[in-house]
């Protein structure tokens, strides 16, 4: 899986990096076809978000979360990613078998 970390008017230090490193088994652990992660942190004023979209064969999940700590953000935002990819892997293999077929086929 490929995976990108960058920030707006943010550095990115090494303990940021680890943090949202460390969160990325739960998504590995769900689906091993991941195709990458791209992840952006920003701050506005007392805000603190984080973006993140995540390509799987056949689709792209997005999701943002705020909050006033940059680590509870990245937390958020990866809450939200393992729900969306929980609900999109549920999809594809209760309704539609023949998405599930073509997705096995590319990874």
């Amino acid at each position: 899986m490929q995976f990108q970390l960058s920030g707006q008017k943010i550095e990115v230090t090494p303990a940021l990096r680890n943090h949202a490193e460390a969160k990325l088994d739960r998504l590995n652990r769900l689906d091993e076809r991941i195709v990458g992660l791209n992840v952006v942190l920003s701050v506005d004023k007392l805000q603190h978000c984080a973006e993140g979209t995540l390509k799987v064969p056949g689709k792209s999940l997005h999701a943002a979360a705020t909050e006033n700590d940059m680590y509870a953000s990245i937390d958020l935002l990866f809450d939200k990613l393992v729900d969306q990819l929980r609900r999109y892997r549920e999809k594809l293999h209760d309704k539609h078998p023949h998405e599930v077929r073509e997705a096995r086929q590319y990874g």
